[in-house]
């Protein structure tokens, strides 16, 4: 199979009164219908991830300083990760989605452990200021949850099950 990976320029802020989860599966739904017409006869496989510490949402910190305060924040807390997952069918409009939860546990960390952390990874590109997939691992306790690979942005048992409701079995197509 071939795959392309395309980024469709959406509004991602939350709306009045729309829970985490609602966002993170609204905006999974508007990125594929973002790239229906470029697509026209393709499955759109879109994803999307709101982070909450608490009542705060946390986004990409895009900055130093910004991942420093979010980690602080997230120092001896939970965080709550809300990803969704969306396929499109662009030929005949078909869309299905599902949502992953799952709570990262986040050691007591020092400002030197976060300081060290921040200028190992550089994680200003990723919700929470972390990369779990990476270093990122060692700031945690714990995580509850049924697939980390949500975690990284991308719940693929979510993805496996929703491709076999539109009767596509991913170890036939090998």
């Amino acid at each position: 199979m071939n795959f392309t990976c395309a980024t469709p320029a959406i509004n991602e802020a939350a709306k009045k009164d729309e829970t985490p989860s609602m966002q993170a599966l609204r905006l999974a739904k508007e990125k594929s219908r973002a790239l229906a017409s470029d697509y026209p006869s393709h499955l759109i496989i879109a994803a999307d991830q709101v982070a909450m510490s608490g009542q705060i949402q946390l986004t990409k910190p895009g900055n130093k300083h910004n991942a420093i305060k979010q980690l602080q924040l997230s120092s001896g807390s939970k965080v709550i990760f809300y990803t969704s997952i969306c396929i499109l069918d662009s030929a005949t409009g078909k869309i299905i989605s599902d949502l992953d939860i799952c709570t990262v546990y986040f050691k007591k960390l020092s400002d030197q452990q976060i300081a060290n952390y921040i200028a190992l990874e550089q994680p200003y590109d990723c919700a929470g200021s972390f990369k779990s997939e990476g270093l990122g691992i060692a700031l945690f306790e714990r995580i509850e949850g049924d697939d980390p690979n949500a975690l990284i942005g991308l719940p693929l048992i979510k993805l496996i099950a929703l491709l076999a409701a539109l009767d596509i079995n991913v170890l036939e197509k090998i």
